[in-house]
């Protein structure tokens, strides 16, 4: 997911060690598990910064590929939408979705975030940079 490039902001692959520090730094880290017990989706939430503004919380989700569609991004959004109010936060915020996602802005807007206008060129993808639109909901 990392290495498509649309999911997370790393621009390098997590390796076992990399990945591990980076998801257990997280508040919460959750994953969807198929019937298999084979991760379909995850989710990451921290803090979106410190002090005054440590009540707002931050998520970055994804999605296997092959199982888009299917309602994982729901059953993550709305987990965290509780998981962030039981960790303590009070908003979520959204720094970069980007703006081609459409799915996803459906998906925000039918959960009732707001959106707060356009960052033009705000996510840099492979192919060049890509607009991005900040969202935010209160917990």
């Amino acid at each position: 997911m990392v290495k498509d490039g649309v999911a997370f902001p790393q621009k390098d692959c997590l390796d076992k060690i990399t990945g591990e520090e980076f998801f257990t730094s997280q508040s919460f880290t959750g994953i969807c598990l198929d019937e298999n017990n084979t991760p379909v989706g995850l989710y990451i939430l921290h803090p979106n910064t410190v002090g005054r503004c440590g009540h707002i919380c931050n998520c970055s989700y994804a999605v296997s590929k092959t199982l888009r569609g299917k309602g994982i991004g729901k059953a993550l959004v709305t987990h965290s939408l509780k998981k962030g109010r039981e960790l303590g936060f009070e908003i979520l915020q959204f720094n970069a979705v980007v703006a081609t996602n459409t799915d996803a802005l459906k998906l925000y807007e039918s959960l009732g975030f707001t959106r707060l206008g356009v960052i033009p060129k705000g996510f840099k993808t492979d192919k060049g940079y890509e607009d991005i639109i900040p969202h935010y909901i209160m917990l």
